[in-house]
């Protein structure tokens, strides 16, 4: 059997489904917080997993943003080779009031 090459799709979760403390635990992490902030900085679906400027390893950068679809912040989707990504922000700030716009904030 052929390999094609191709990876599996990213799961995610809703954030109707994310407890606040996990919620809460991703936004904590330095790393995540910095993603999430050029999330919201940027064009839905523009940004590549590469493109941020993180100073972790591909393999680390997986797991953050494996942690944010867990908590419902992020949705990925793969275009061609890359894997792009948008902030739920809509959907978070409904299951969330207010609160990216404190973490955004940055105070």
């Amino acid at each position: 059997m052929a390999t094609t090459g191709h990876r599996a799709a990213p799961e995610h979760t809703h954030p109707d489904d994310v407890p606040v403390l996990t919620a809460l635990a991703a936004l904590a992490d330095p790393v995540r917080l910095a993603l999430v902030r050029e999330l919201a900085g940027s064009a839905e679906w523009s940004r590549s997993c590469g493109s941020f400027d993180v100073p972790v390893g591909k393999a680390a950068l997986s797991h953050h943003f494996s942690v944010l679809r867990g908590a419902g912040l992020v949705e990925q989707r793969d275009e061609g080779p890359k894997r792009v990504n948008r902030l739920r922000r809509a959907e978070f700030d409904a299951r969330f009031p207010g609160l990216l716009d404190l973490v955004l904030r940055g105070d």
